[in-house]
């Protein structure tokens, strides 16, 4: 039982970071993994849950749903965490190439898909009950009453508690939702000091006003904003900078102050940790233990923003 939240009361409450599952394995061939692999695995599974994070997020593509099969394995090997209460979050909808043979690389919100997704990752995972089930991109075909009719369906059978979306802008989730009878909990974008669409496009307005937690992928822009990330842009060269002075300010790593500068924000976005260092998951915990001032919010958006503020 990896979860005793009843269906009906909000996931998200008290969890302010999340740990990314995407890298567990190290490769995104199947075929490579090997000992060194999974110890590397179980090593970063395990730092998480000491280190008191809450949310697994997971995604059926991720080294072609192996990074699914090894969190399941951990927890089921490891009687503490079986006993422990977490959330698991997982996706749907991307289909690569050739998968089946001659198959493009597309999208696919089908009801037939989204049914046959979710029973691959819920056998993968191990568990009963996915806590939230994710639509990974927007479809172009998407049919949203398909769509509402796959989602109503899994949850009679309690095969998945909350529904969300990842990478859909404001409109798309609009449309869908207004053929779903229940919220969306989430949308799960990228969003980062050196990527600020979110702020300006109503992605952000829009979690506000419907009460949706923005997930943050990549939340250290793929790692140049991280502790000892590098970069040879001159515009995130500059963002590094300022950042390191903050960092120093208030007594953190540069990782640790570019998440509390997400944490700030009034809609409550959780960024995803995808860290696979014991050292660097621990550390990532202390931004919500900064008190980052409006004034610093703002000095490090100009400086993101290449300009100033109107």
């Amino acid at each position: 039982m990896h979860n005793n939240n009843p269906i009906g009361q909000s996931p998200l409450t008290t969890a302010r970071l999340a740990y990314g599952c995407m890298r567990l394995p190290g490769t995104w061939e199947p075929s490579e993994i090997g000992a060194t692999h999974r110890a590397r695995a179980k090593a970063a599974v395990l730092a998480a849950f000491e280190a008191g994070y809450t949310l697994f997020d997971h995604a059926d593509i991720y080294c072609s749903g192996m990074c699914e099969q090894l969190f399941g394995e951990i927890v089921h090997d490891t009687p503490s965490l079986r006993q422990s209460d977490f959330l698991i979050a997982t996706k749907c909808g991307i289909c690569f190439e050739d998968e089946p043979p001659g198959s493009p690389h597309r999208y696919d919100l089908s009801k037939q898909h989204i049914l046959w997704s979710c029973d691959q990752s819920l056998r993968r995972l191990g568990v009963e009950t996915i806590d939230i089930y994710q639509l990974h991109r927007p479809d172009l075909l998407m049919d949203t009453h398909e769509v509402a009719a796959a989602f109503d369906e899994l949850k009679r059978a309690g095969k998945v508690r909350y529904y969300g979306v990842s990478n859909c802008l404001p409109s798309f989730v609009s449309c869908l939702q207004s053929a779903l009878g229940d919220a969306l909990v989430v949308n799960q974008v990228e969003i980062h000091l050196g990527r600020l669409a979110c702020f300006y496009d109503g992605t952000l307005d829009q979690c506000q006003e419907k009460r949706m937690t923005p997930l943050a992928w990549s939340p250290l822009g793929g790692g140049w904003l991280g502790t000892g990330g590098k970069t040879q842009d001159v515009r995130l060269l500059a963002i590094q900078k300022a950042v390191d002075e903050m960092a120093a300010k208030y007594g953190v790593s540069r990782s640790v102050l570019s998440l509390a500068w997400l944490l700030k924000h009034p809609s409550r976005i959780i960024p995803i940790v995808g860290s696979c260092n014991p050292a660097h998951i621990k550390d990532a915990t202390k931004a919500d233990e900064v008190d980052l001032s409006r004034d610093d919010w703002y000095r490090l958006l100009v400086v993101a923003r290449g300009e100033k503020l109107p």
